[in-house]
């Protein structure tokens, strides 16, 4: 901070210079949490990094007296699955092939959505906007079997453009809320000046909203990634046997044992399983936290 004549002036307010059991509390309180969630995660690592001799000694939190990525290597190429021994890359890349198209389309679908709902102002809107909400509120174990039979009907159950659609309406509800939360707080003499001059619904969309929705579309994609990879029982009922997620994968590892149980290749095999979403966390951290703030809840 400078003063008036150009100096240089001290900020405004004292410095804590004593500590308070308020902060001693605060910092507790953050510290038992990152242990709380560091814990299990440093757990899972260093099993995953030594040999089953170390492991059967017990001690879970030490670091490995010899170190190994065996089990990692097993886990991503020969752990067996049920009856096939072809390690979690299986599993893998049938996630990607699932998670691209599903995150596209459900972003896609809940930014128009939430454009048209916020900047058109449709007849109906508001009421249309609350049913679709409900869908957000409702556990989708409901819909499980009723869209099995739909999809059954119309030839598509058990493929992957079955499991991409289904993502893809699970996913519209929160996509079109974070949408257009973040529209209505444009202003509203951008969206009229492109409308004067000539732009229709899609060439006010694509170039006048979309480019200023770069904090939105990061969160989108981070939320979108993480539930779509971490999914579980929609995968299971609607991808079908060639296309099973890396979640099924892994629950088939953990849960197939011949002999002894390899404790070290199921934490090697939890730890590949987690890596797509944390790294899309690290890339895109300061932008989640943008876009949240961005989105918030409007009147």
């Amino acid at each position: 901070m400078r003063s008036r004549s150009g100096g240089s002036t001290e900020p405004q307010g004292r410095r804590p210079r004593r500590i308070t059991a308020g902060r001693i509390g605060l910092y507790a309180f953050l510290l038992t949490a990152a242990l709380f969630f560091l814990l299990p995660l440093w757990i899972m690592l260093v099993t995953s990094l030594k040999p089953m001799e170390e492991i059967r000694l017990g001690n879970i939190v030490a670091l490995p007296a010899a170190l190994t990525f065996e089990a990692w290597g097993k886990a991503w190429s020969s752990a067996c699955t049920g009856l096939a021994c072809d390690g979690i890359s299986v599993g893998f890349w049938n996630s990607v092939r699932i998670l691209v198209p599903s995150v596209i389309l459900s972003i896609a679908l809940g930014a128009v959505n939430g454009y048209a709902l916020s900047l058109w102002r449709i007849r109906g809107a508001n009421l249309l906007f609350g049913i679709l909400l409900m869908g957000a509120f409702i556990p989708y174990q409901v819909f499980l079997y009723p869209l099995v039979r739909i999809f059954s009907a119309v030839g598509v159950y058990n493929s992957l453009s079955c499991i991409v659609i289904v993502h893809a309406i699970f996913g519209l509800p929160t996509m079109t809320l974070l949408f257009r939360n973040y529209y209505a707080g444009i202003p509203a003499d951008l969206f009229k000046a492109a409308r004067v001059d000539g732009g229709g619904f899609w060439t006010i969309f694509l170039r006048v909203i979309l480019p200023m929705s770069t904090p939105m579309l990061v969160v989108a994609t981070i939320l979108q990634v993480t539930g779509i990879w971490n999914d579980f029982i929609l995968g299971l009922t609607f991808a079908g046997r060639e296309n099973l997620p890396m979640t099924v994968q892994l629950n088939n590892i953990v849960h197939s044992t011949q002999g002894e149980r390899a404790y070290n290749v199921d934490m090697a095999a939890t730890m590949l399983a987690a890596l797509v979403p944390l790294a899309v966390y690290f890339v895109s951290g300061r932008w989640f936290v943008r876009g949240i703030a961005a989105g918030a809840v409007k009147g």
